[in-house]
């Protein structure tokens, strides 16, 4: 009697700590299982030129500082870079207003107003702009930014160089194909714009 109680006993410890071990065992197959499955739903392929690409979802708030920075810098881009040509300067500045509120409209047309595109135009002038630095404050909303950027004038003659430095604010808007960012520049304002240098041609 007391050799079967005591192997009723270890039978009875034996089949509990197989059950106590597939439970810990299933609790940690359900656990890696729902953790596969949401990095998985992160993921996506995006077929592009007949290669497959692999693209992850992350949160706006992971890539705010380099998506406001690419932002500001087409703005410039697209307000700052003319050609000699009604259309093309047409073009980009509309492209720029896009990205940006009534005071970038307002600008436009000051420089309208005072036949600044006309001169562009009637003196052969090539205009681009080079953004040095972009600083941006994203922990205060609206988001400030300023914009260190030097322009170049190439005119038959002469090449200017100009330091431009602008300043304004980010908020966030829906994101379209033309504006795919999702940002809207606000209170945008030039504090320098001054010629450095000038060089005969």
């Amino acid at each position: 009697m007391q050799n079967i109680d005591s192997a009723f006993r270890y039978i009875r410890l034996i089949s509990m700590v197989v059950v106590t071990g597939s439970i810990i065992l299933c609790g940690v197959v359900i656990y890696q299982s729902f953790l596969l499955a949401s990095v998985t739903q992160n993921k996506i392929y995006v077929l592009a030129n007949g290669k497959v690409l692999q693209a992850f979802a992350s949160e706006r708030k992971d890539n705010l500082p380099v998506e406001a920075k690419d932002h500001v810098k087409m703005f410039h881009h697209y307000f700052f870079s003319l050609s000699p040509d009604d259309k093309a300067i047409q073009e980009n500045i509309t492209q720029a207003l896009y990205l940006a509120d009534g005071t970038a409209k307002a600008q436009y047309d000051n420089l309208k107003e005072n036949n600044y595109y006309g001169n562009i135009i009637s003196a052969n002038i090539n205009q681009t702009v080079h953004v040095d630095s972009i600083t941006i404050d994203i922990n205060q909303y609206p988001y400030y930014f300023r914009c260190y950027a030097k322009e170049e004038l190439t005119r038959p003659t002469s090449l200017v160089t100009r330091s431009l430095v602008t300043e304004g604010y980010l908020r966030n808007t829906i994101r379209s194909e033309n504006n795919s960012h999702g940002l809207l520049i606000e209170r945008w304002v030039t504090l320098e714009n001054k010629d450095l240098s000038i060089k005969n041609r």
